[in-house]
């Protein structure tokens, strides 16, 4: 069917529900019709439609009774849908057409309005069924009716109103000092306190205020670079209606019910990725009860994932995280900026990406002073260490920090070349690798030997003496391993050795590992190297095996991949879970060509003739 003869016949199907629109509301009974025929035809005819309309509506009247405005209803259905082009609906719905004018027929006949249809069927099943049981099959055709018209189920029409009933309780004050009675008071009659996001200034109006003091800013001979070579700044925020935070608490408050769970969620904290929901159990459940029930609430909530927090420190409540639908991005360039980045006075600060309630998150690498980094491929991890490699470029000159950087993968960390930050080349080879870390052994020692003879024992306060006596300070360096694994399988031993010397030793010397692998298994992340490294991040993993391997719990494998990360802090116990920011490529190579353009870098390739 062309587009013309589509729009001819929307048009006339458009006309005829009109047309008999005006004639069954303008139905006289003394209008000429079937059942009232007079001779000669009156001059006056009182329906709207003329003759024809009151021949019409009389035989429709007679016939279906008030059913025959759905004819209308119908007929003007159809025409919409020839003129907006609309496809014919699926089998689901037009059995449910089908069911709205056998249930209607039933209704109006058993009101007595339906016409002779409605009146024979209701007839029929008045016979069987009497009056109660024909009235309660009309109510289940109807709702039968309306759940294949609309697609929902039965789940979805009391969540929603229980929705509206909540609305309504919130509204209602509480006295202050009511106790909570989980045995007697229903969860609905208490509110949900639902905490406001995070709110900071931008990046973007950081940059307009009060950059333009630190761009440009001279250190010795160097420049650090701006922020305006990043991206970033345009602020998507992801808003949740109080309404519908409201229901996936409740939601969630039932479906912890139905597990035999009693409690109340007592305040909801919305994120840019995950929105938690703390949950005030009842006197008497067990915490291991809530906790293990992870997968049955992502299932129930419809969530991509659910990590539960069991308890949240200092609180006697339980944090229940759940995915966004839409989550937010986080830029590394809002990080930089932020006051959080700004305020650190370390050298070696970096910017991790913002923690769940949308705050600005940044750690102090001296402090840690050692990183250990795991992740699955394509959970943002390489990403993340490209930020912290960025984050050390905008605090950082090459007098100040000096880079070591090995990628066996040859695939991250060969975008920094020729920086005047970096001791070598970028290490691509195991054996060269494992001749490097000797050397920075070596280092270490050296440098314990100098702080020695003048009566210190940490690199700052070696700096402040050497520069009252006109010395040249001693800079930071930091080894940047991309992936362990591969070091591991060509050249364990020695590998192993140098890292668990400078994991155990290089602190106060100013020499700092990170070190990141793909592979979180026993053989690579072994017993001594976790025991030498107590800072710890461990992106998204395949197994709960592989998350206590690299965080000694289990949770990373319910994170959300794309830089979702669980942070456990040196000496802590209590992992912070971390959205990590992004940096494209791009970006990077900016930055880099800004460096570039300043000198270039003073590699010592003696380094790599170390003996192992």
């Amino acid at each position: 069917m062309n587009r013309l003869l589509k729009d001819i016949t929307g048009l006339f199907l458009l006309f005829w529900a009109t047309f008999l629109f005006l004639s069954l509301i303008s139905y006289n009974p003394v209008d000429p019709s079937f059942s009232h025929y007079t001779l000669p035809i009156p001059s006056k005819i009182n329906n709207l439609g003329g003759i024809l309309g009151a021949i019409l509506s009389d035989l429709l009247i007679q016939t279906f009774g008030f059913i025959s405005y759905a004819l209308v209803i119908l007929f003007g259905l159809l025409g919409v849908c020839f003129l907006k082009r609309i496809k014919a609906i699926d089998s689901q719905r037009s059995f449910g057409l089908f069911l709205a004018i056998v249930s209607i027929t039933l209704l109006f006949g058993l009101l007595g309005i339906g016409g002779l249809v409605g009146d024979r069927v209701s007839s029929f099943l008045v016979k069987y069924l009497n009056y109660p049981g024909s009235w309660l099959l009309c109510a289940f055709l109807l709702l039968v009716t309306l759940l294949f018209i609309s697609g929902i189920s039965v789940s979805d029409f009391s969540n929603f109103f229980l929705k509206i009933r909540g609305l309504a309780k919130i509204s209602i004050s509480k006295k202050a000092g009511e106790k909570r009675d989980f045995k007697r008071v229903k969860s609905e009659e208490l509110p949900i306190i639902v905490k406001p996001p995070f709110k900071e200034v931008s990046a973007l109006e950081y940059s307009q205020e009060e950059v333009k003091k630190e761009e440009g800013k001279k250190i010795g001979a160097w420049v650090l670079p701006p922020l305006d070579l990043l991206n970033g700044g345009k602020r998507e925020k992801v808003n949740l209606s109080e309404q519908e935070l409201w229901a996936t608490a409740q939601r969630l408050e039932n479906k912890l019910r139905d597990f035999g769970v009693e409690g109340k969620v007592v305040q909801v904290r919305p994120g840019p990725v995950v929105t938690v929901y703390e949950f005030e159990p009842a006197p008497g459940v067990k915490i291991s009860r809530v906790v293990n029930l992870e997968d049955d609430l992502a299932l129930a909530l419809s969530a991509y994932s659910v990590r539960i927090e069991a308890p949240i420190p200092g609180r006697s409540v339980i944090g229940i995280e759940v995915s966004n639908r839409v989550r937010e991005n986080v830029y590394l360039k809002d990080v930089l900026g932020s006051e959080a980045f700004r305020s650190s006075p370390s050298k070696l600060t970096l910017a991790l990406g913002k923690d769940i309630e949308g705050r600005p998150f940044v750690i102090d690498l001296t402090k840690m002073p050692h990183l250990l980094v795991a992740g699955s491929t394509g959970s943002g991890k390489s990403v993340s260490m490209n930020c912290m490699i960025l984050s050390i470029l905008y605090r950082a000159t090459p007098d100040e920090v000096k880079f070591l950087l090995i990628d066996p993968k040859m695939l991250e960390l060969t975008l920094y070349e020729e920086i005047p930050h970096l001791l070598l080349p970028v290490v691509t080879d195991p054996k060269e690798a494992a001749s490097a870390l000797r050397w920075v052994v070596r280092e270490m020692e050296n440098r314990y030997a100098l702080m020695a003879s003048k009566g210190t024992k940490h690199i700052e306060r070696y700096n402040q003496k050497a520069l009252e006596e006109g010395e040249r300070p001693l800079p930071y360096i930091v080894v940047m391993i991309d992936e362990l694994a591969d070091l591991m399988i060509t050249s364990r031993r020695e590998v192993e050795e140098s890292i668990i010397r400078l994991a155990q030793m290089a602190r106060a010397s100013g020499i700092h590992l990170v070190l990141a692998t793909q592979r979180p298994s026993v053989d690579v992340i072994t017993g001594i190297i976790k025991a030498n490294f107590p800072a710890r991040i461990s992106f998204q993993v395949s197994s709960k095996v592989d998350s206590r391997t690299i965080l000694d719990t289990t949770g990373a494998e319910h994170l959300l991949g794309q830089g979702d990360m669980l942070f456990l802090p040196p000496g802590s116990s209590r992992l912070k879970r971390v959205h990590g920011a992004y940096a494209s490529e791009e970006e990077i190579k900016r930055v880099v060509e800004f460096w570039k353009d300043q000198g270039k870098p003073e590699y010592n390739l003696d380094i790599l003739k170390e003996k192992l």
